[in-house]
């Protein structure tokens, strides 16, 4: 899970606010509770939130749960795996993490999937495949939102 120094972490309550709201949840306002969230496995209908909350369904497949086990969770009413779970969260955090720092979800979500050439070519949003490009994402958008890059 993605931690962030108190200096550098956006407001608390907007914060968690923006991401429960990209997960279509109501019981997030801390990382302990993002813990325990992924520890009880998120409801497939999470997914829907992030589509709603600005991924792709071709973002969802590549980065959460390919496209089939997600049919047959939302068939079987069931939830979301532990590991699915958790890669729902670091998408959701991190993409909540860009629109606090750009200050509109427009500019953020391009931002999201502009490649960088500090990332080889690649977008951030494709580095968020991984916990270690979800951090390496992260350190650059806290960059970002100290001012020491743009």
């Amino acid at each position: 899970m993605p931690t962030q120094t108190e200096s550098t972490q956006p407001a608390q309550d907007d914060f968690y606010a923006r991401l429960r709201g990209k997960l279509g949840v109501s019981r997030i306002r801390s990382e302990r509770d993002v813990v325990a969230l992924i520890e009880k496995r998120l409801p497939a209908r999470a997914i829907r939130a992030l589509m709603r909350g600005g991924f792709s369904s071709g973002e969802i497949y590549n980065l959460i749960v390919a496209r089939r086990t997600l049919a047959h969770r939302l068939a079987k009413h069931q939830d979301l795996s532990t590991e699915e779970s958790d890669r729902a969260v670091r998408v959701a955090w991190v993409a909540s993490l860009a629109e606090e720092v750009f200050a509109e979800s427009d500019r953020a979500w391009r931002w999201l999937r502009k490649p960088k050439r500090q990332f080889r070519g690649r977008s951030p949003i494709d580095l968020l495949a991984t916990g270690a490009g979800a951090r390496i994402v992260e350190e650059l958008l806290i960059q970002i939102d100290d001012g020491m890059a743009a």
